[in-house]
């Protein structure tokens, strides 16, 4: 039986670390959290729930995810999010891999709950993620805030059955304060690659988006919240460049 670590990372995550952290009871050997100094009792909730937690000050999702990988004393690892939970057939995969692996790393499919709905068309399921991996041959990469986890120097994947339950936004406010700190981290790592936005950014990849959300990928099957997904989607990826235009227009004298 293999043994395995499951690493968290937080930042005020009082509603959400308690589920995560029971879902992987029975599975987990061990539950590190690295806490990003919240200032909510996500980090008495965790350790009250088992978990080691670590402070460590926030540089980026793709480095505090890597430092938390770092922590784990097992070579295989389950990384989730603090908002995230494991399904029971997704447990039961994760048990049988344990007493016998055969990949360097497990792909899982993700499941969103967005405003009291579970997201089954929109592009975002099956939301495939590379999860569970050998410490020694994962890395975490990417653009911020959009990371990724990945096998290095290996190909050696699987996929197996389960969903990762990802209980996202519980409102309209929670997506749009999302949306706001997201685009403005991807301005700024954009910004410092010296990328500039032209017409495609501005007007065009906003419609894209939506029609490719809303018609290509079913988002209409998906009701109301459908619809809302595929709006704030495209508004999002308008706000990301407006903002990156702005950064350009305060650099000029």
């Amino acid at each position: 039986m293999q043994a395995l670590s499951v690493v968290i990372i937080t930042y005020n995550e009082e509603r959400n670390i308690e589920r995560c952290i029971r879902s992987v009871r029975g599975i987990a050997d061990e539950i590190v959290v690295v806490d990003s100094f919240s200032t909510d009792r996500t980090r008495e909730i965790a350790a009250e729930c088992g978990a080691r937690v670590i402070k460590h000050e926030f540089e980026g999702y793709i480095q505090q995810k890597n430092y938390a990988l770092e922590q784990a004393t097992n070579q295989w690892i389950l990384s989730l999010d603090a908002d995230e939970a494991l399904s029971e057939k997704l447990r039961n995969s994760i048990k049988e891999i344990k007493s016998n692996p055969s990949a360097d790393g497990y792909t899982m499919n993700r499941l969103t709950y967005y405003c009291g709905r579970w997201i089954r068309h929109s592009g975002w399921y099956p939301d495939r993620k590379l999860r569970m991996v050998l410490k020694n041959k994962a890395l975490w990469s990417g653009i911020n805030p959009h990371d990724k986890l990945e096998l290095v120097g290996s190909k050696n994947i699987r996929h197996i059955p389960g969903d990762i339950l990802h209980y996202s936004y519980y409102s309209l406010e929670d997506h749009l304060q999302q949306i706001d700190r997201f685009t403005q981290i991807r301005a700024n790592e954009l910004f410092a690659r010296q990328f500039k936005p032209n017409v495609w950014h501005l007007y065009f990849k906003p419609l894209h988006k939506f029609f490719k959300h809303y018609f290509f990928q079913l988002g209409f099957m998906d009701a109301y919240e459908g619809y809302q997904i595929a709006r704030l989607s495209a508004f999002g990826i308008f706000i990301r460049y407006a903002k990156l235009r702005e950064l350009w227009r305060k650099k000029k004298p």
